[in-house]
């Protein structure tokens, strides 16, 4: 049997646990010019001011010799129209010891961990790198994230607002439901109220979910409680689901969401 197939991932992941074969690469949160590894970095109340910045190419390289008795390194990382994490892995990979394919998720948070989790399933398994690969696109492809947002200030400031910038001009009058689509943060509606908005989310994840077998996680920033009332009712909405976790999202996501965001995302049960 040939040697395994390592996996790769960033830590936008925000992976519920890491399983044995897949190494997380930090991303940076900036707070008043100092760095730190996200996971390490100061409460978010003293973050003035922060941005967040990719790992470096070198850092990915030093990830990538660190892996030993592997056949090759499937890496697979947050969107590059929100990041340059996955062109810093290509970068490393061309001088890489061993094959490295990297794969751009199209998404972030559990939008790109659901496609980890199907890649590490598959090396288990003992699957070739480029089937690997190939599953964690497949996967990436038929995964959906919606969310909302208390304010598009955050999002604004960070520079990740995209096409959604059409609402900024009405941020303070309405609750906004936002997706990820090829990659980028779009507009989905606008709602009034915060209930309404929630309520609606719910809904969108539902039809997404349609009668197929299906893992959902419930991702949010300091909105706990909110978080777990609203995987409760996914549980009794969802006849097929096969599992779902809640997971809270980490600085990098934080610095541009801001406090109170929600976000579910779908993804077909393997």
């Amino acid at each position: 049997m040939s040697p395994p197939v390592a996996i790769v991932t960033d830590s936008t992941a925000y992976l519920p646990s890491v399983p044995s074969g897949v190494t997380v690469v930090p991303l940076q949160v900036i707070v008043g010019g100092r760095p730190y590894d996200e996971g390490v970095s100061p409460a978010v109340g003293e973050w003035t001011p922060v941005t967040t910045s990719r790992p470096s190419p070198a850092r990915f390289s030093d990830i990538y010799d660190s892996l030993s008795g592997i056949s090759g390194i499937v890496s697979i990382h947050l969107s590059g129209d929100l990041s340059g994490t996955a062109e810093a892995a290509r970068l490393a990979a061309e001088t890489a010891s061993v094959p490295v394919e990297v794969v751009d998720s199209r998404s972030i948070a559990m939008g790109l961990g659901f496609p980890v989790l199907a890649a590490a399933r598959a090396a288990a398994s003992g699957s070739p790198m480029h089937e690997v690969a190939s599953i964690a696109r497949a996967v990436a492809s038929r995964t959906q994230t919606y969310f909302y947002v208390d304010t598009l200030e955050y999002l604004r400031k960070g520079g990740r607002i995209g096409a959604a910038a059409s609402l900024v001009g009405s941020a303070l009058l309405i609750k906004p439901l936002l997706h990820l689509e090829s990659g980028r943060i779009v507009p989905l509606e606008k709602v009034r109220t915060a209930t309404r908005a929630l309520s609606r989310l719910e809904d969108l994840a539902v039809a997404a979910a349609g009668t197929a077998p299906v893992e959902v996680a419930v991702q949010h920033l300091s909105a706990q409680s909110r978080a777990e009332a609203l995987a409760e009712r996914l549980t009794r909405r969802l006849p097929e689901l096969v599992r779902l976790s809640v997971v809270e999202v980490g600085a990098v996501i934080g610095v541009h969401v801001g406090p109170g965001a929600l976000g579910i995302t779908v993804s077909p049960a393997g």
